[in-house]
């Protein structure tokens, strides 16, 4: 059972051919209207909000808060490449980053020993996901939806409904506190993150593969792609990148709570979901999911600098996430109904 479809739907060649300027820049436009619109979502808040929404501590703000949900965007995005989906995403990270704080304070195990412990737990978990999609035949969205919830569960017995709290290690702080040329470091990783994977997908075999899996399994399987491995490997990558994420945000929060973290699937969902309909549209990819990311935060502080509500970033999240799916459909109905 396939729960995405991908294709890509970006304009080819022969599309291109015999168009002229004018109409060229038009049939780029939807490719690369996201990233438009969000820098005129810039220019308007820094128009609007001149004291206020331009300045290195609104950058720093938005770094901090919103490069998390963009590893987890990354994260959920490389099963999205093989036509599958990951719901623990948002559960994972519920327990990971209570287990990052309480393996050092309840079991006084050294923070990089802890860190390697969560990894691997994460990736572990993913390998399980991998199992129950590939082997059992169940469907990933049903498949790590339950999973997801065992997750929470173990994270709501682990801590019994209270916060994990004590001292923690100064080099466990660093790992999200340290600051390099006046910006969070977490903003590094991400791009770190981000350009190793984009040179993976887009420019060796295992993206490729990837890719095929998602846009035709059954085709990929009769041109020799072993179909299961490459799933369960992506479900693998998946949950270490959940399990950072749970790390990081273990040493920015400096408590474990089992009440945070599920807040984070419905963002990083959508990011991945908005990166399929920019740079690419109709395919997930890396950048298009950074910039999915980046326009939510763009949005949502502007918003929340005008005297937006609690309710607003839930409410703009959401809706962005059926925009974003509507537009997909409708791009590739289009696109199926030009080939026909």
């Amino acid at each position: 059972m396939q729960s995405l479809d991908s294709s890509a739907l970006e304009p080819t060649k022969a599309e291109l051919k015999g168009l002229s300027r004018g109409k060229r820049l038009m049939r780029f436009l939807p490719v690369y209207g996201l990233v438009i619109l969000t820098f005129l979502l810039i220019i308007l808040f820094s128009i609007l909000l001149p004291k206020t929404f331009p300045t290195m501590l609104n950058l720093r703000a938005i770094i901090s808060d919103k490069a998390i949900i963009a590893l987890l965007s990354l994260g959920a995005m490389i099963p999205m490449a093989a036509g599958r989906i990951d719901l623990t995403v948002g559960y994972g990270i519920v327990l990971w980053h209570i287990l990052a704080i309480s393996l050092q304070t309840m079991m006084g195990i050294p923070w990089p020993i802890a860190v390697l412990i969560v990894l691997c737990l994460g990736a572990l978990t993913g390998f399980f996901n991998g199992l129950l999609v590939e082997v059992a035949k169940i469907d990933s969205f049903i498949a790590t939806l339950g999973t997801g919830t065992v997750l929470y569960a173990l994270a709501l017995w682990h801590t019994g409904g209270r916060q994990v709290v004590g001292v923690l290690p100064e080099g466990f702080y660093a790992l999200n506190s340290t600051f390099i040329f006046g910006l969070p470091i977490t903003g590094y990783y991400l791009l770190i993150i981000t350009f190793t994977m984009w040179i993976i997908l887009e420019y060796t075999p295992i993206g490729r593969y990837l890719y095929a899996i998602g846009a035709n399994p059954g085709a990929a399987q009769l041109n020799g792609i072993p179909t299961r491995k490459y799933v369960v490997g992506a479900f693998i990558a998946s949950g270490t990148m959940t399990a950072l994420a749970g790390v990081l945000l273990a040493s920015k929060l400096r408590i474990g709570q089992a009440s945070v973290g599920l807040e984070f699937l419905l963002p990083a969902l959508v990011g991945a979901f908005l990166g399929s309909t920019t740079i690419k549209p109709g395919r997930v990819n890396v950048w298009g999911t950074v910039v999915g990311v980046a326009i939510l935060a763009v949005g949502i502080s502007g918003i929340q600098q005008f005297g937006g509500s609690f309710w607003v970033e839930p409410m703009f999240n959401g809706v962005t996430l059926l925009i974003a799916i509507g537009i997909a459909g409708y791009a590739q109905r289009r696109k199926g109904a030009t080939k026909s």
